[in-house]
C-alpha cells in the first residue's frame, strides 16, 4: 500500500472500528462486471453520514434555518487496491484521522467478503456556515469528542 496518508498499513488498519456493509449493485458496474471507479465515493459518502449519525455529530436537520454549520467535503481521494465486482459485499470502515479548528480528516478502508482490502481513501470535511459559505469552528464539545477518536 503506497497511499501517502498511510504510514504503517498494519497500524493504520487497527484503528478502524465503525463500518457499514454495502452489496455492489449491477447498476454500479461496467460492462465487464467491475465496480465503476466513481462508486467508491458514493460508498464513502454513505459511510461518513452513518458514522456521523453513530457519533451524534455534524448531522443537522436540513429543516433548521438557524443552523450555524454543516459538514462539507473539501477534498476526497481513493486509492484502488483490488478489483470489486457485481454482488461483492463490502465493509466500508470509517475513522477520524485528525481534527482541526473547523475541519477533520476522515479515512476509509474497504474490504470485500473475503476480508481483502479493495480500496482506501481519505477526505477533509469542513464545517461551513450555509449562509456565508465560510468555515466555522467546530464546537469545543464536538472537537473533544472527535479528538478522542484519533489514535496516534
Amino acid at each position: 500500500m503506497k497511499a501517502n496518508y498511510i504510514g504503517n498499513f498494519q497500524e493504520w488498519t487497527k484503528d478502524f472500528a465503525f463500518y457499514i456493509e454495502i452489496r455492489v449493485r449491477f447498476s454500479e458496474t461496467d460492462m465487464y462486471g467491475h465496480m465503476n471507479n466513481t462508486v467508491s465515493f458514493t460508498y464513502f459518502e454513505q459511510a461518513r453520514i452513518d458514522y456521523f449519525r453513530h457519533l451524534g455529530v455534524l448531522m443537522p436537520s436540513a429543516m433548521d434555518e438557524n443552523i450555524e454549520g454543516i459538514p462539507i467535503v473539501a477534498d476526497l481521494q481513493c486509492d484502488y487496491v483490488k478489483q470489486v465486482f457485481f454482488d461483492d459485499v463490502l465493509r466500508i470502515y470509517t475513522k477520524v484521522a485528525t481534527v482541526g479548528n473547523s475541519s477533520m480528516d476522515i479515512h476509509y478502508l474497504a474490504k470485500n467478503q473475503h476480508d481483502e482490502v479493495c480500496f482506501t481513501g481519505r477526505g477533509t470535511v469542513v464545517q461551513m456556515n450555509p449562509r456565508t459559505g465560510k468555515s466555522v469552528p467546530l464546537s469545543e464539545e464536538t472537537k473533544t469528542q472527535l479528538a478522542s477518536l484519533v489514535i496516534i
